[in-house]
């Protein structure tokens, strides 16, 4: 099997000289890293810290519904919750 020039060799090993741009007075090449980000990163790192300011626990849901249990008047639906639970149930992948 023949490979068509020597030029393709150089692109699988990497043996080709490069030309380096930037060299510094002490012959060593000065390359400089740049991140960029997306409008969609921006965007997405501004919803997570949005996110992230919003408490995990709803306190005044809490305190109602802790009042409703202590005063006997917390009632739960036996149907709703069974439609829940088969809900949830359902949409598992086992």
């Amino acid at each position: 099997m023949r490979i068509g020039t020597i030029n393709m060799m150089n692109q699988i090993y990497g043996t080709a000289k490069t030309a380096k741009s930037g060299t510094t007075a002490a012959g060593f090449s000065s390359f400089k890293d740049e991140v960029s980000l997306s409008a969609t990163a921006k965007d997405m790192q501004v919803a997570k810290n949005a996110l992230n300011a919003v408490p995990d626990v709803r306190e005044a849901k809490i305190a109602d519904i802790r009042s409703r249990i202590d005063n006997g008047t917390y009632d739960v639906s036996v149907d709703d919750f069974a439609a829940k639970l088969m809900s949830a149930y359902k949409s598992a992948a086992f």
